[in-house]
């Protein structure tokens, strides 16, 4: 039996959901907040107990604190800071610094 082969398809399938679920979140900000936070925590759970990791894009939408999903002006601050961009988290005033390429 080849384990390593299911192994791939279900990290492939985790990243699709991860995937879904950040999509889902970004058209349920408006209507329900609530729902929105939970679509984010169990992303982060999916990417936990498969191992995989959330692609880049997706995981600075994320408050690594308080897994709530970060809109500029609603949930969030974006500064520019010494080459920096940072993300200031408003429900759990936590910061997330990310460098600027040139």
């Amino acid at each position: 039996m080849d384990f390593s082969a299911s192994k791939n398809a279900q990290k492939r399938i985790a990243v699709e959901r991860i995937r879904t679920l950040f999509r889902e979140a970004e058209g349920m900000f408006d209507k329900r907040p609530d729902l929105c936070q939970r679509y984010i925590e169990l992303a982060k759970k999916i990417s936990l107990k498969y191992k995989v990791a959330i692609p880049d894009h997706f995981k600075r939408r994320m408050c690594k604190k308080c897994y709530s999903f970060l809109i500029p002006g609603k949930t969030c601050r974006i500064r520019t800071h010494q080459g920096k961009l940072v993300y200031f988290c408003i429900g759990c005033k936590s910061m997330t610094r990310v460098p600027i390429k040139k």
